[in-house]
């Protein structure tokens, strides 16, 4: 598993080296005058293609050697090609994206559906409980029903990610923090197979952050939310459905945030007569940047900016492991990650209401 993770970093790490130096002319095309732009200059987006690297590149090894000895007792089969597969049609929808700007929202949802799609069809995935009595007795009496949830898990989980991908560092760091407690209790329940997966992913992540925080030299873009989206959706969904033991809400509160974050997104938006498609800058973290991280004086506009950039994140950062912490200590506990979930719901439409009508508390501005 380290000999994967190593692998994964070096190829994010050194991908994102040749994008810098080879794939930044599409940078351009991201216009100046785009409402969740909150940087100065040109900076690649392509991002997603050195996390690809990474993550596919780590995938393959880890099969090759499970076929010859499997030395690490990993049990990485022939089903890891399925997840490649199925990552595939978002992960380079989103890369399309970032190179053209030109790929409209149903397109790319109508590509990570297709990754949902084929990840039911070739690895079996399907949700067969959520730990409710009369729904999971429906999921068993129509199984159609718990693929298609899947399905719309998947194609959505990407989006939540492109969501909160606002800030140097946020949703990289979210997406790692993520993979690793997912990792963790994979470890806990004995699937090491799922746990190698997701060490990867993560180390893949850290690779691509080694150029977008805190320097900003690289962006995710589309392609890079797509890819922890898809991953991290299908992990969620088959450590569930393959251990007994692990809560089905156990992914949902570890994946709340943005989760949440794209249902009130949506709810906002239909109340206000505007689409759901149609980016704007009242998300969390953009009132977060402009409400409650203090204002830096510099000379550089661009170094203003990017020094003011870098301080929002850690603020989402700590608001994640308000939920991460309980997830992963109370992994199998149905009804106390079913009350830590409605308590974020609450918590987080407080503060954005707080943040809304200028009611932050002072020490919070300091």
């Amino acid at each position: 598993m380290i000999l994967l993770s190593v692998l994964a970093f070096l190829l994010s790490a050194v991908g994102g080296a040749l994008v810098l130096r080879w794939l930044s002319g599409h940078a351009r095309r991201y216009g100046q005058s785009m409402p969740q732009r909150f940087h100065a200059g040109e900076v690649s987006r392509l991002g997603g293609v050195a996390v690809l690297a990474g993550v596919l590149g780590s995938w393959a090894f880890g099969a090759v050697q499970a076929a010859h000895g499997d030395p690490g007792a990993l049990r990485l089969g022939p089903w890891v090609a399925g997840w490649g597969v199925a990552l595939l049609p978002a992960a380079l929808g989103g890369i399309a994206e970032d190179v053209t700007q030109r790929l409209s929202v149903r397109y790319r949802l109508a590509l990570t559906a297709l990754s949902g799609i084929l990840a039911v069809a070739l690895l079996g995935i399907s949700v067969h409980r959520l730990g409710i009595g009369y729904v999971d007795r429906a999921l068993l009496a129509a199984p159609w029903l718990g693929m298609a949830i899947a399905v719309l898990a998947i194609a959505g989980l990407p989006h939540a990610f492109n969501l909160i991908d606002g800030y140097n560092g946020l949703a990289g760091m979210v997406a790692l923090i993520v993979c690793l407690a997912l990792a963790h209790v994979a470890m806990q329940v004995g699937d090491r197979a799922m746990a190698a997966l997701l060490v990867s992913t993560a180390a893949a992540t850290a690779g691509f952050l080694v150029w977008n925080y805190p320097r900003g030299l690289l962006f995710a873009g589309d392609g890079g939310a797509y890819i922890w989206g898809v991953v991290i959706a299908l992990a969620s969904l088959s450590l569930v459905q393959r251990n007994s033991d692990v809560s089905p809400w156990f992914p949902m509160l570890l994946l709340i945030y943005p989760v949440w974050e794209t249902v009130f997104s949506i709810y906002r938006k239909a109340a206000r007569g505007t689409s759901p498609g149609v980016a704007d800058a009242l998300h969390f973290h953009q009132l977060i940047y402009r409400r409650i991280v203090r204002s830096v004086f510099h000379d550089d506009e661009s170094r203003r900016l990017l020094m003011r950039n870098n301080r929002t994140s850690p603020w989402l950062w700590g608001f994640t492991m308000l939920t991460v912490a309980p997830a992963v200590m109370f992994w199998n506990n149905t009804p106390v990650l079913m009350v830590c979930c409605g308590l974020f719901v609450v918590s987080y439409v407080a503060a954005y209401l707080a943040i809304v009508r200028f009611k932050v508390p002072g020490w919070l501005r300091r």
